[in-house]
């Protein structure tokens, strides 16, 4: 191990923190993030570590990350490497089947989240673990800190009738919790009946950031390439959503938005007031090379973080829907289904956990009536995790 202030889960299982697996038959949910403080790829340190890897799992974009867009499913394949199988958790299924449980004594999850309630991880890890419970297959999460901190939580608490693959269970939009707190949260609350163990981080503290850890910094996911991107993406993938363009395709996924239709510097006049602390905007054009407008120039903002601690990228971005609707003055440009396999829901209501942002735009709603309701929904929820919570 390096000389990290924080010491991963997989770190501290291969030093003796937690349950001894050797001789057990184990599978392995994981991506390029699953990485030990030296960047050994967490599959090959476990095998390093006298561990018997019997197959692993990859989420969306791939166990190996192949896969540069979203919402493009991979394929089951054998890793040349391991010379074990591989199985998709996006593709014909996002819950593992009983056959690829078949043999196992254990799954261990190890995939970096980044503590927003749409990035697709925590649903794996879900899914999976209701297929260990089905199975009688024991569940170890190795616990990550979450690049955002666990302190501050935004967004509305996800509500019934809303879920989908980007929110399965009724958490806020950016939760502050660390998968293994979460994992606790779904056995304790909402009843999956699994054989839980929990391997934490060693060293993580809620008011820390990425860079505060000294652990490197591996792109969970093709698009989230730098913490910059992880800051604004809380808000700013709202906009997958809508037929704005949120970056992807771009170097700054998630910083950069904009559409060709869209007036740089008018929408840059119309959203200070309401955009929040920490955060600065500015006027700029870009073209995307795939996905929402490939080889279109867009007119747009990009967002430049300035405090993060005080910076709140929901509100931004309601902030900037609005002015969107604003400078437009017509109904704003929703995406329409299908999203994420679904095929009735309007993206942004599941995106949103329910269809309040979206009616508050089209009535032309400022940001202060769209997010009216939803400190208490966080008090609620901060209350009901408590009992979860596994760091201070």
């Amino acid at each position: 191990m390096s000389d990290s202030h924080v010491i991963s889960g997989v770190d501290a299982l291969l030093a003796g923190h937690g349950p001894n697996l050797k001789g057990e038959r184990l599978g392995l949910i994981l991506h390029p993030a699953s990485v030990t403080s030296d960047l050994t790829l967490s599959a090959d340190a476990l095998v390093q570590g006298g561990l018997s890897l019997e197959s692993l799992f990859g989420p969306q974009h791939g166990a190996r990350g192949e896969k540069q867009d979203n919402m493009i499913e991979s394929d089951h394949y054998t890793d040349r490497a391991l010379g074990v199988r591989v199985h998709s958790l996006y593709s014909d299924v996002r819950k593992p089947t009983a056959d690829m449980l078949d043999g196992l004594d254990a799954v261990l999850f190890d995939l970096q989240d980044v503590g927003v309630r749409v990035y697709t991880f925590v649903w794996t890890m879900a899914l999976a673990m209701e297929a260990c419970a089905e199975a009688g297959v024991r569940f170890i999460v190795l616990d990550r800190p979450n690049p955002l901190g666990g302190v501050v939580r935004e967004g509305p608490v996800l509500r019934r009738g809303y879920e989908s693959f980007v929110g399965l269970h009724p958490i806020p939009l950016r939760h502050g919790l660390t998968s293994g707190e979460l994992a606790r949260w779904l056995v304790r609350v909402r009843g999956i009946d699994v054989d839980l163990t929990v391997v934490p981080c060693i060293g993580w503290r809620r008011w820390m950031h990425w860079d505060d850890t000294g652990l490197p910094w591996v792109m969970p996911s093709p698009n989230l390439p730098t913490l910059s991107s992880c800051e604004a993406y809380p808000g700013m993938v709202l906009f997958e959503g809508t037929l704005i363009s949120e970056g992807r395709g771009t170097t700054r996924p998630f910083e950069l938005v904009g559409a060709p239709w869209l007036d740089p510097q008018a929408l840059c006049q119309t959203v200070p007031s309401s955009l929040g602390e920490g955060v600065m905007l500015r006027p700029c054009y870009f073209e995307p090379t795939f996905q929402k407008h490939m080889n279109e120039v867009c007119g747009g903002v990009q967002l430049h973080v300035t405090d993060r601690d005080s910076f709140r990228p929901v509100r931004a971005a309601v902030a900037l829907f609005s002015a969107c609707r604003s400078v437009e003055g017509e109904l704003f440009p929703w995406r329409q289904p299908p999203y994420e396999y679904e095929k009735t829901l309007m993206p942004i209501d599941m995106l949103w956990g329910h269809d309040g942002l979206r009616a508050g735009i089209d009535a032309g709603a400022m940001p202060d009536e769209i997010l009216e309701g939803v400190e208490l929904e966080l008090t609620e929820f901060g209350v009901e995790i408590e009992p979860d919570l596994l760091y201070e």
